[in-house]
């Protein structure tokens, strides 16, 4: 385990823990942002990664907006 994968185990479960769903949106969002860079420099393992943490954010994102529609703002 990287230590990126630990990190983002942190982060995706403090933002669990929190309960604010748009702040997945917005982690998925900066997850993206760092990628970019990462394969600019062809840096393609930790850029790769990035996306799929991303996919994760958004992907729990829709999973809570689709149980709980009227929480979700």
């Amino acid at each position: 385990m990287k230590p990126q994968d630990i990190l983002f185990f942190l982060a995706f479960g403090a933002l669990l823990a929190i309960r604010k769903p748009r702040l997945l949106v917005f982690a998925g969002l900066a997850s993206l942002a760092l990628a970019i860079p990462l394969f600019a420099t062809w840096t393609f393992f930790t850029a790769e990664r990035l996306t799929w943490y991303a996919a994760a954010f958004f992907m729990t994102f829709i999973i809570i907006s689709t149980f709980r529609p009227h929480q979700v703002q």
